[in-house]
Formats: structure tokens, sequence, C-alpha cells
């Protein structure tokens, strides 16, 4: 193992697990999530627009104004 402790780095992991994970041929290691969702209930939330979402910012604020011009750059 290496001096980096980063779980998420498949070289600091025991290569057991690593052909585990491998083997799985990617498939997502949960269940839940908005894909597993049935296609009724992932529509009705679609539907709403983002409004279902506890979101971060109140709309038109201008901390939500600056990470939209941000646009997911760091």
């Amino acid at each position: 193992m290496t001096g980096n402790q980063n779980p998420g780095n498949f070289a600091n992991r025991p290569q057991e697990e690593v052909q585990d994970i491998a083997s799985k041929g990617g498939q997502a290691s949960h269940s839940g999530g908005f894909a597993s969702m049935e296609a009724n209930k992932q529509r009705d939330i679609a539907s709403q627009g983002g409004q279902a979402s506890s979101g971060s910012f109140e709309p038109g604020s201008e901390k939500a104004k600056e990470a939209g011009r941000k646009g997911g750059s760091k």
C-alpha cells in the first residue's frame, strides 16, 4: 500500500476487494436513487422542474445567480 490512505483510490484497496468490485461489471454499488424509482414516480418528480428538490438556494438569490454563472467549475 502507498502512503495515500484515500479509500477511493483502488491502489490502496486489497486486491480481493478490487477484483470483487471489477466483477460487478459497472453495476452500481447501491440500489437506491432516482434511476431505481418506478417510471411514474420519476415522471412526477421531473414534472416539478426542480421544485421537489430541497435545494441549496432561494430562487433568484445572489448566491444562486453566482452558482449559475460558475456553472459547475471549481
